[in-house]
């Protein structure tokens, strides 16, 4: 029976939150072994001047551990 860790992970985008999300996840693949699942448990903008110029999330990944 797989062994799954959870590790919390932060990621910014000038676009959007579903692209913070998706560079996110993708860095976390290049890193982790079998990536099944992440959960968003923050959202953040940061603001200048009245407008939005970073999306950030939080995130907490689930992923296999092999051995």
């Amino acid at each position: 029976m797989p062994v799954a860790k959870v590790t919390e992970i932060s990621a910014t985008s000038k676009t959007s939150f579903d692209n913070a999300i998706a560079k996110g996840i993708e860095r976390a693949n290049k890193t982790l072994d079998e990536v099944k699942g992440a959960w968003v448990n923050e959202m953040k903008v940061d603001v200048e001047d009245g407008k939005i110029v970073n999306y950030r999330v939080n995130m907490k990944v689930t992923f296999i551990l092999k051995g």
